[in-house]
């Protein structure tokens, strides 16, 4: 598929404005992106940025759609919600491929991708059924307790370039069927994406005859759009997802004025490899989660901790796979890594790779940028491995790029030091046979990151299961298991039906 076909099949422009509540997408800002892709360089396309006037626009219809689709039942919207999986069903190829040409992974990850937001529309579908409270045993007679869940508003979603349209379905498809509306600023490096979701969902909302608002896409500015966004009291609930930094600001914001968060922040991910392991399964998981997605993946292997007994064969067997990866266009089925963002991020690649070295890390292989050819920017790098301390400050950092750094140990308590002694918490694995190992890991003695594994890596998650981290990753959760209740306002409700008042704790309160 080349750039014509997925723009015609995505009903995508090559100018169009950053801002859309639904219907036709417009802006008044004079700043515009150009939006290349990182594979070749092309200009994909111009997209005009929205003026801090286009968000009151784009955010007063979505305030007057909320109290509309508020008001819908739960499974009706989530009808609307199985329509938008269908729609994604069929434009899955053309999705796919537009991930692939503006963020650069590869293929058949870009199609992952999609498929990941086609689970999450299935799980909202079944979810919209089942937005339940308990119900309470009352300490007083002829009373009953209740908990109910209420629809919380307009959730704003600020989303990444790596994943540039899986975390707003996570989002969008629970906050629906939850009744919220949504108001999304995209990263400016991947806007396209956006609004090729956002023109998919518009058609299906259409069709149902239903407002605009509901779904919003707002492209612009941190200083422009960003800030408003997450300063204002409209937005009870601001879901984010990048770095640290990033997240700190948005934190300090929306906490002055008592909003909610969830907030997916940075990750610095280890992999533990027990002399106990099965070496094929361990040496796969290893290189997929350092090397896809370019390590481009907040859950991307960033540091391998190793035994001991196994470190040099298991070491040598790592290098050969990394010697053999073949790097270029994205979308061609051969090439297993992709290039990286930009330049600024080939930049923090090698500017890594010098500080490791510097602070008594040895390169075991890669290190180098890829040479520009005549259709290619020099965005391709070489996927790398550093044996380093884990006490090294690069290697207590997250550098986005497929650096990965090695370290050994002895015994299991020093590899789970090892592993803890770093400020991000989000994704965790050990490759063992070892019943006793795996327990510990998973224990309160173990991992101390939001998601921990055995016998499978740190990078890629299953739909079902809640996503998020701890420490410095932000302590947000989105996706499967209860995630829905944070887009909710939960509420507990006394009824008297016995007639009698009666107070609480027995206090006699008689005239």
């Amino acid at each position: 598929m080349n750039k014509a076909q997925i723009f015609r099949e995505l009903g995508l422009k090559a100018k169009v404005g950053g801002a859309s509540s639904g219907g036709e997408w417009f802006a008044t800002g004079k700043d515009v992106i150009e939006v290349h892709s990182p594979t070749t360089g092309e200009l994909l396309g111009k997209v005009t940025q929205c003026s801090a006037a286009d968000y009151q626009k784009v955010m007063r219809a979505s305030q007057k759609a909320f109290q509309a689709w508020r008001a819908i039942p739960a499974p009706r919207r989530g009808e609307v919600v199985r329509q938008l999986g269908e729609a994604l069903r069929e434009k899955k190829e053309a999705l796919g491929a537009l991930v692939s040409l503006e963020m650069g992974k590869i293929y058949t990850e870009g199609l992952g991708e999609v498929q990941e937001m086609i689970d999450i529309c299935d799980f909202a579908v079944g979810q919209s059924r089942f937005l339940s409270g308990p119900t309470l045993q009352s300490e007083r007679p002829g009373h009953r307790m209740m908990e109910q869940w209420h629809p919380l508003g307009t959730v704003g979603i600020i989303s990444a370039f790596n994943f540039p349209v899986a975390v707003w379905s996570w989002n969008t498809a629970l906050a629906l069927v939850c009744g919220d509306t949504t108001l999304w600023k995209p990263s400016s490096k991947t806007p396209y994406c956006a609004i090729a979701c956002q023109n998919i969902l518009a058609d299906v909302l259409r069709r149902n005859d239903l407002p605009e608002g509901i779904s919003s896409v707002v492209v612009g500015r941190g200083s422009t759009i960003g800030e408003r966004l997450i300063a204002d009291p409209r937005i009870p609930l601001v879901s984010a997802t990048g770095s640290t930094r990033m997240g700190k600001r948005i934190g300090e914001v929306v906490g002055a004025r008592l909003g909610r968060t969830i907030l997916e922040l940075g990750g610095n991910n280890a992999l533990i490899i027990s002399e106990k392991c099965d070496m094929k399964g361990a040496l796969a998981s290893a290189f997929f989660g350092a090397v896809g997605t370019a390590g481009q993946r907040c859950t991307s292997t960033r540091r391998l901790i190793i035994q001991e007994k196994i470190y040099n064969t298991f070491i040598k067997k790592l290098v050969g796979l990394y010697e053999k990866v073949n790097i270029g266009d994205p979308l061609d089925p051969k090439t297993l890594m992709g290039p990286l963002i930009d330049e600024a991020a080939v930049e923090d690649y090698q500017n890594a790779i010098a500080a490791a070295l510097e602070q008594g890390g040895k390169l075991l292989c890669g290190g180098k940028v890829k040479r520009a050819s005549k259709n290619r920017r020099r965005t391709f790098v070489e996927p790398t491995i550093i044996e380093i301390d884990n006490k090294a400050d690069i290697v207590q950092d997250e550098t986005f790029a497929p650096i990965l750094y090695v370290m050994k140990y002895k015994k299991l308590d020093q590899a789970l030091k090892l592993h803890n002694d770093v400020p991000q918490g989000l994704s965790s694995a050990i490759y063992t046979d070892s019943v006793m190992e795996g327990e510990t890991f998973l224990s309160y003695r173990g991992s101390d990151c939001g998601i921990a594994n055995v016998n499978i890596g740190t990078s890629g998650a299953e739909i079902g299961g809640a996503f998020g981290g701890e420490k410095e990753t932000g302590g947000g959760r989105e996706s499967g298991s209860d995630a829905w209740k944070a887009y909710m306002r939960r509420q507990t409700n006394t009824i008297n039906y016995g007639g009698e008042v009666h107070l609480a704790q027995g206090v006699k309160f008689d005239v």
